[in-house]
């Protein structure tokens, strides 16, 4: 884990020019009542990039109003979720980097040099990592946060800051190679953060305040979301380290094969060398569990076999 900003207080905006161009997508959905001011301020910051915003079929004017502040809009006929927006958008993106902000103004882009300058510098993907205060709007959410956090970090053999932060930027490139991954709901952040951590791409991390939501209603639900993360974390570890997953479950069988034994051997079955059927079949489940991870281990690893880039050194 890199941390390659240290601002504190967003200082006043200064435009820099990149060796790159930049798509900023926003994905939005009922977000008309603040999706101006968030492209206005965007705009102030990034005067030259390409603004797309992703209208999740909304049922307000988000789409009219985000075209009348300067932005490409495209719309999708039916809502198909947060993270299908962000997925359309990379997709149609112009730019060489895009960044990903949401519509409800929670987001400072203040921060956004910080961010690009992280890219400039030769990570792939730089993200905004809210402080442990602003990382919810609640303290069970907050908490549900660290916790992904924790353990995210256990699978990615490396310290995670932030995994469900949607303010990012990354290279196009590299993201396009796990586009698929990305669910079409909530949790692309925690997909895409550990996907490209596992593929061995470099992800740093930038210090920022988030803000408090600009109107309307957050469609984030603490349990259910809770769960359709460590969700996909299972399955993203499953992807890029089955290992990760396999091997403790491999030994704790064996654990309970071996307590399976004591226990007849010094409790029911008194110094008998009787072998109870519990403890045999954890015995050859673990066997079983152990090898197929070894197994999808190694078909894992077929993933990371791709050319090096034209900036990537041998």
């Amino acid at each position: 884990m890199q941390q390659i900003g240290t601002t504190a207080q967003p200082e006043p905006v200064v435009v820099q020019a990149y060796p790159f161009t930049v798509s900023v997508i926003i994905p939005a959905y009922n977000e008309a009542h603040g999706i101006a001011q968030v492209i206005e301020r965007v705009r102030a910051v990034l005067p030259d990039a390409e603004i797309v915003v992703v209208d999740d079929c909304s049922q307000d004017d988000t789409a009219s109003v985000a075209h009348a502040a300067g932005a490409r809009v495209i719309r999708h006929p039916v809502n198909r979720g947060n993270g299908a927006a962000v997925k359309t958008g990379i997709r149609r993106a112009r730019g060489d980097v895009v960044l990903l902000m949401d519509a409800d103004g929670q987001m400072d882009p203040r921060y956004i040099p910080d961010l690009l300058g992280g890219i400039a510098a030769g990570y792939d993907m730089v993200v905004g990592a809210r402080t442990r205060e602003t990382q919810g709007d609640s303290i069970f959410r907050r908490w549900g946060n660290r916790a992904l956090d924790a353990l995210g970090s256990y699978l990615v053999e490396t310290e995670v800051r932030d995994l469900t932060s949607g303010y990012r930027a990354m290279r196009r490139d590299v993201i396009m190679e796990f586009i698929n991954l990305l669910p079409n709901r909530y949790s692309y952040p925690t997909t895409s953060t550990l996907a490209l951590l596992k593929a061995g791409y470099h992800v740093g991390y930038v210090p920022v305040t988030g803000q408090r939501r600009q109107g309307g209603r957050s469609g984030q639900k603490l349990l259910r979301n809770g769960i359709r993360f460590g969700l996909i974390i299972l399955r993203i570890v499953s992807l890029f380290a089955p290992l990760r997953v396999y091997f403790p479950v491999a030994i704790s069988m064996q654990g309970l094969a071996l307590l399976s034994f004591l226990i007849s051997f010094f409790i029911t079955d008194p110094f008998r060398f009787h072998i109870p059927n519990s403890a045999m079949g954890l015995f050859v489940g673990s066997i079983i569990v152990f090898m197929f991870g070894l197994n999808a281990e190694q078909v894992a690893a077929l993933r990371f076999q791709r050319p090096l880039r034209s900036n990537e050194e041998e």
